[in-house]
């Protein structure tokens, strides 16, 4: 069907030429600083170029770019309207004043120091251009009509924006036009509705919709003209409005009302409700007749359309009287007792906090007021309040999952029914470094060493025992030659320090003989215990959990399947811990919330509130996971109770800890005796060192007593050959050897004074006991092998 256009569109408000750049440059050079103010030379022009742009004269053809342009702004206003206080206060932007005139009645007009007034003008002329662009859309066809509608949508919440945001602060700041207080922009809400919905109407009568569902959309269409016109014909619009937009919401909604009927006339009559029907068309014909009576200023064109209904309901209705008369003979009911028309609306106002939002706006984003950066800091410790609890919540309830599975040995018991069971991580680590060493045969390896470096110290001893018996045989076989006149001291004088020095080492090496004889003897007697670690891998040696030979009522498998089941449900419930946990510090990396802030016109306890409901969903998912986690440990309990019964967990619980008893004390054998062994190594390697030392001053001492031999026999053969006829000489004088004395009568070597040697200044000293060496063994009265028995 051919469309009319009987439509109303809103006009523009006007306003005059207003500066921002001088007033706001000012502001930021004395607020800020003039280094400030020149960062800011591009945003303040490109504010100043917006708001000549919007001064300029509109051009038909432009409302798309209009509207654009009014987004645009009004952002920017949003950005401005956090950093730069605008008001008469001198410390403010006081020198800023914007005017604006009446849509309605442009004789009337308000000038303000307000942002407010700014921002409530804007949005009103947004409202307005969108009802311009609906009612320049082509609505004979589908596209045109779908965008008439969503037009009317977008200029219905346009005003209801304006209604709940900004009429209210505008009023406050010392009064407005009333094209842009609270009741007009109620009313021109309803009639963007009422508008959108008629175009919903349009559809449903183009496609031939039943006619239940045409008057219903007619209906609602009523609905919302009488609303506007309620509002219209309401103080303080009453005498504010042209009284042809109040003739022309007036008939509409009489019309609608009609068309209403009319629609639900046909449906009745195809059901042969006749009475109803006809009730119903009467009460539509006279409702029409009623608007007639105010139809001065109304279009012709919704004259038109008003006369061709009627037309077709008066035709309708004398049909519906004669077949009733004819054929029914019903009792046609009163007006008054008919059911209200049922209307369904198709229609809401659009949002438009996204298109308005600021907060990706750039504009002067490096000024940040002090109060902004307080709000920001407390925000910020809300938020950081709201991840440390619900990150203590996720710990703590995978801390308690941890604790009860442990206290019903699971998952262990489960694996080692499956034989994959491992030892606990501590006593596992001990038994493979030990394994690594090789075990008890390591020990026997350790013990041959032992053996080894004591015969090399015997041996030493020994060599070094022949070495100063050698050398003191050849002095008294030369003190039996020449007698009186060999009278260098004798060996056994010099050599007394060497030789109870020796002496000692040779009492050591014999206790220490008897320690490893105990050693040896330790590592046989526990040569069964400790091979325990031959078994590769060690869980070999541990008892696996046998299945029941047979069950009561064979249903061991379906007991273990529901407890692995029930296992798998708290490890996931775990991963989705990890998972939240991961969520709430991703989400708290990226809430920037300065932007917002400083595009929000709002109170800031109100953009908190919005800001921090983000995390209530992570926050519920936290509290659900923890609820099944409780609910699922609660299943877990009764089936392992079950499981411990079937498969006599208890039993293999005591046989186990029995085989951890056994590779604990295993362990602890093997370090003591891996300790005596140690402690006889580094003995014998230090007693090495000493014996080695006593063998080089022993040589020392016999080539220097050999030199010495020869010179002297020398010296007597020469004195012989001399006097070969004359009486025995005395005795030649006695000449000492330079540092000989102080060389054989010193410790047994430089700057050593160990356990092993005690001075010689002490009279007749106590034999020190083996391996007593200071800083390497443990004293006696810790349990060391080397010790005096």
């Amino acid at each position: 069907m051919a469309t009319v256009n009987s439509m109303l569109s809103v006009p523009d408000k006007k306003t005059t030429v207003v500066d921002l750049y001088r007033p706001l440059r000012h502001y930021i050079a004395v607020t800020y600083s003039e280094n400030e103010a020149q960062e800011a030379e591009d945003d303040l022009n490109a504010v100043r170029q917006l708001r000549l742009d919007l001064e300029k004269p509109i051009e038909a053809a432009a409302s798309d770019l209009r509207r654009d342009l009014l987004l645009t702004y009004y952002r920017a206003l949003a950005s401005i309207e956090p950093r730069f206080p605008i008001s008469p206060d001198p410390t403010h932007v006081h020198s800023l004043t914007f005017t604006w005139f009446d849509a309605f009645k442009p004789s009337k007009k308000v000038a303000q120091t307000s942002i407010h007034l700014e921002k409530a003008a804007i949005i009103f002329n947004l409202g307005a251009v969108y009802s311009q662009i609906a009612l320049s859309s082509n609505r004979t066809d589908a596209a045109g009509l779908k965008q008439a509608c969503n037009a009317f949508q977008s200029a219905a919440g346009a005003f209801a924006y304006l209604r709940d945001n900004a009429a209210a602060r505008v009023s406050s700041t010392g009064g407005a036009t009333l094209d842009i207080s609270v009741e007009c922009a109620w009313m021109l809400e309803k009639l963007m509705l009422a508008q959108a919905q008629e175009c919903f109407f349009e559809k449903v009568i183009g496609d031939a919709k039943p006619p239940a569902l045409c008057s219903k959309v007619a209906r609602q269409v009523g609905l919302y003209y009488e609303e506007a016109y309620a509002a219209l014909n309401s103080p303080p619009l009453n005498q504010h409005f042209d009284r042809s937009w109040i003739a022309h919401v007036q008939y509409k909604a009489a019309q609608f009302y009609a068309e209403a009927s009319y629609r639900c006339s046909l449906d009745l009559h195809d059901k042969e409700e006749i009475a109803e029907e006809i009730c119903r068309l009467r009460t539509a014909i006279n409702a029409l007749a009623d608007a007639k009576k105010y139809s001065r200023g109304v279009a012709q064109p919704l004259l038109d359309a008003v006369n061709k209904l009627e037309t077709k309901m008066t035709s309708n209705l004398e049909r519906a009287i004669k077949e009733n008369e004819q054929v029914y003979l019903m009792r046609v009911p009163d007006a008054s007792s008919l059911v209200a028309l049922p209307a369904a609306s198709l229609v809401k106002p659009m949002p438009l906090a996204e298109v308005l939002d600021a907060s990706k706006e750039g504009l002067f984003s490096r000024l940040v007021p002090d109060n902004s950066t307080k709000a920001l800091s407390k925000y910020t410790d809300i938020v950081d309040d709201i991840i440390r609890t619900q990150a203590e919540k996720l710990q703590q309830a995978s801390e308690i999952a941890r604790v009860r599975l442990k206290e019903m040995d699971l998952p262990d018991s489960i694996l080692a029914l499956e034989g994959s069971f491992d030892l606990p991580l501590d006593l596992k680590a001990d038994v493979e470094a030990l394994q690594i060493r090789g075990g008890s045969s390591g020990l026997e390896a350790e013990l041959q060493q032992l053996k080894d470096l004591r015969r090399v110290n015997q041996e030493l001893c020994i060599e070094i025992e022949e070495l100063l018996n050698k050398e003191a045989d050849e002095d008294a076989h030369f003190r039996s030659l020449f007698g009186t006149k060999w009278n260098r001291p004798q060996s056994s004088i010099l050599t007394k320090g060497l030789q109870d020095r020796l002496n000692k080492f040779a009492a050591n090496i014999k206790q220490a003989i008897n320690s490893d004889s105990r050693i040896e003897r330790a590592v046989r007697d526990n040569s069964s215990q400790l091979a325990i670690f031959d078994n590769k891998p060690i869980e070999s040696a541990i008892p696996n959990l046998a299945r029941p030979i047979m069950s009561l009522d064979g249903n061991g498998d379906a007991i273990v399947g529901a407890l692995k089941q029930s296992l798998r449900q708290i490890e996931n419930l775990g991963a989705q811990r990890a998972g939240l946990e991961d969520m709430l510090k991703d989400m708290k990396r990226k809430d920037d919330i300065l932007p917002k802030m400083m595009a929000s016109t709002g109170s800031q306890e109100d953009l908190f509130k919005k800001e921090i409901s983000k995390y209530d969903q992570i926050c519920e998912e936290i509290v659900q996971n923890i609820e099944e986690q409780d609910q699922l440990l609660l299943q877990i309990q009764a089936q392992n109770d079950e499981f411990s019964a079937v498969f006599n967990l208890e039993d293999y619980k005591a046989a186990r800890e029995k085989s951890f008893k056994q590779i604990s004390t295993a362990i602890a054998k093997y370090h003591e005796i891996k300790e005596n062994i140690s402690e006889g190594l580094n003995f014998y390697v230090t007693l090495q060192d000493a014996v080695t030392n006593i063998k080089q001053q022993c040589s020392d001492f016999v080539m220097t007593r050999n030199i010495q031999c020869r010179e002297m026999v020398e010296n007597l053969q020469r004195q012989s050959n001399s006097h070969p006829q004359s009486a025995p000489q005395s005795a030649p004088p006695h000449v000492d050897q330079p540092g000989y004395s102080h060389l054989y009568t010193s410790y047994a070597y430089p700057g050593r004074r160990g356990s092993y040697y005690l001075p010689q200044q002490q009279a007749n000293p106590a034999p020190p006991p083996p391996y007593t060496t200071p800083s390497p063994y443990p004293p006696p009265n810790q349990g060391s092998y080397y010790r005096p028995q």
